[in-house]
């Protein structure tokens, strides 16, 4: 399916999750709900979500020095949120495509920056964990999801202890159509990922990864406050948001388009806040956390001349 298409179809579907909610509940409530937002806290919310974006670009930036990448910073920059456009494709697919802008204007081979948006998501995924430990036991669900992900991310450390193991790894993904391109650079650069899994980069990746989900959930606290909720302790927006994103990576699908948000809006009633400002509060918390990274992150794609309409992914000829 063409690149433009995939894009289409999940804007399509965000669309009707909205509208879905809106006819659900009583549209009148929620305008009234939406009006009560204090819009003076909107540059601290987006000063947030904004500084959460630079943190995981230097994350990119890290990455690509440990690897030996040196590309201009501006051109680093638009190749990063490139790949934060694309996330809305299912399966955080849609982030190779930073790969293939590093080949088509940098002519740097995918075998050494594959390795780099697998590292991105081990790091994100691990920093997520990291963070929601200090919150899951306010959550039996949350405890579940927490284990599930730690026995992931050590399933990946003695996945790297074992080159054999490796291997057949990398030969399953060869049976997907959107994955199969990445294979063989994927298994010639074994190497190149368990590098970025050792020394100091591990512990600056790390710690950067922690930072931005905790920025996150700085931001929804605000965002919180904006609604005038202010009988939700800190810690409990933590468990509530890295569960809520944990479950919405499960899923595979885009950004966790559904998951999230019921999720969410599940926790914030059980903590007495009625249905259809717990709904609002998780589109306003949607719409900024991640459709206005996004929406710049299309903004970059165009910058950076990346893909057309038209194109595949996975195009072999780019």
């Amino acid at each position: 399916m063409k690149i433009g298409n995939k894009i289409l179809i999940v804007v399509i579907a965000v669309i009707g999750l909205y509208a879905a909610i809106l006819i659900a509940t009583d549209i009148n409530t929620i305008s009234s709900k939406i009006s009560d937002f204090k819009i003076e806290t909107i540059p601290v919310i987006v000063l947030l979500v904004t500084s959460g974006w630079f943190v995981l670009f230097f994350r990119w930036y890290l990455l690509l020095r440990n690897a030996k990448i040196f590309i201009p910073t501006k051109d680093s920059f638009l190749i990063f949120m490139s790949g934060v456009a694309l996330t809305i494709i299912p399966g955080k697919v849609g982030e190779l495509v930073k790969s293939q802008l590093l080949k088509t204007k940098f002519g740097i081979a995918r075998s050494k920056t594959v390795p780099i948006v697998i590292l991105e998501q081990f790091y994100t995924a691990l920093g997520i964990v990291t963070l929601s430990f200090f919150g899951i036991w306010y959550f039996e669900l949350g405890v579940y999801v927490f284990g599930f992900f730690a026995a992931v991310l050590v399933f990946v450390f003695v996945l790297l202890s074992s080159r054999n193991t490796f291997n057949k790894i990398a030969s399953l993904l060869e049976k997907r159509k959107f994955t199969s391109k990445f294979v063989e650079p994927l298994s010639s650069s074994y190497d190149a990922i368990k590098n970025g899994i050792r020394g100091p980069i591990t512990l600056y990746a790390s710690s950067l990864s922690i930072l931005f989900w905790l920025i996150e959930a700085i931001s929804i606290y605000f965002i919180l406050l904006a609604f005038g909720v202010e009988t939700i302790e800190f810690v409990a927006i933590i468990s509530t948001y890295t569960t809520s994103i944990m479950l919405g990576i499960l899923s595979f699908l885009p950004i966790g388009i559904g998951v999230v948000e019921g999720t969410l809006a599940s926790f914030f009633t059980i903590y007495g806040i009625d249905v259809s400002l717990a709904l609002t509060i998780v589109i306003v918390i949607r719409l900024f956390t991640r459709w206005y990274g996004v929406s710049f992150g299309f903004i970059a794609l165009k910058l950076s001349g990346g893909l057309t309409n038209n194109q595949e992914l996975n195009d072999s000829k780019s």
